[in-house]
């Protein structure tokens, strides 16, 4: 299936390339695409996200009552989640529909497709290249500043997109371990698959905080009974 969608999305890259004449923006466009035809089962998935973050409170009270009885707590959690109509899977089961389309643009950007050299260039950066890569045994480093910039942006955004998902505290740890993971193999991943990554985190964001806007108040509320 992961072969299946990844030749789909070499397909709709190759057409927008056509258009773009450049890998890196076509990339960017084929991400932008991408997330808004799921757009539909994200905006579930932070609706779900931000349910959980809102009952985080009520929840909190509800293990430091029971912390003494975890079956009491479960059954309180558990009938507090139903009196408001939330359930954690919707905000799991989206993500999972969503991982095939990641894995499938992994395995494209992995491997660029035969295109004109030039077309490879965003910004002097050479979507084909990594930031560091093995040469006869030997480490060789891109000296264009580029590359770095897309290394610790790829860190940055993945902790700004766990900063914003994480509702349980207990999970806190992965706003450390994510950020610094795909800090680290950014390193040696293809620029087009960094910018990708980066371009996809950003969109993420932008799509939470947009859910999650507060609405304006209505002129004049807050003022009655003054």
């Amino acid at each position: 299936m992961i072969g299946a969608i990844r030749d789909i999305l070499n397909s709709i890259l190759l057409a927008i390339n056509q258009v773009t004449n450049n890998y890196g923006i076509s990339i960017i466009i084929l991400t932008a695409l991408i997330r808004i035809l799921t757009w539909p089962l994200m905006k579930k998935q932070l609706d779900s996200t931000k349910a959980m973050q809102e009952l985080q409170p009520e929840l909190k009270k509800i293990q430091e009552k029971y912390k003494k009885d975890p079956k009491k707590a479960d059954q309180e959690t558990l009938e507090l989640m139903r009196k408001h109509q939330v359930n954690p899977l919707m905000g799991c089961l989206p993500l999972l529909i969503q991982l095939p389309i990641l894995w499938a643009m992994f395995r494209l950007l992995q491997s660029p497709p035969e295109l004109a050299e030039h077309t490879f260039f965003l910004f002097g950066i050479d979507m084909r290249l990594a930031l560091k890569a093995t040469v006869d045994g030997v480490t060789v480093w891109q000296k264009n500043p580029g590359y770095w910039l897309l290394v610790i942006m790829s860190g940055a955004t993945t902790f700004l997109q766990q900063y914003f998902m994480i509702t349980d505290k207990s999970q806190r740890s992965m706003l450390i371990f994510m950020p610094i993971f795909f800090l680290y193999v950014s390193i040696s991943f293809p620029a087009g698959l960094v910018i990708y990554w980066v371009t996809n985190n950003l969109l993420s964001i932008g799509q939470h905080l947009l859910v999650n806007k507060k609405p304006k108040k209505p002129a004049g509320e807050g003022s009655v009974g003054k």
